[in-house]
């Protein structure tokens, strides 16, 4: 993930395009994030309404 952010800021500081396979890992990183983050949110709000909403092991 690093390796895309930081390609990313010198192509900007570099007033470059960025390659599309760079950008296309970028939305797969961000997809990722924000599908995991979802997962985690409904299993702590099932946590906290004292329903399995997600029958995870942790």
């Amino acid at each position: 993930m690093s390796f895309i952010f930081s390609g990313a800021s010198r192509n900007a500081k570099l007033r470059r395009p960025n390659p599309p396979i760079m950008q296309y890992l970028g939305y797969v990183l961000c997809g990722l994030t924000a599908g995991g983050s979802m997962v985690l949110f409904a299993h702590a709000v099932g946590d906290t309404l004292g329903v399995s909403l997600l029958p995870l092991p942790f």
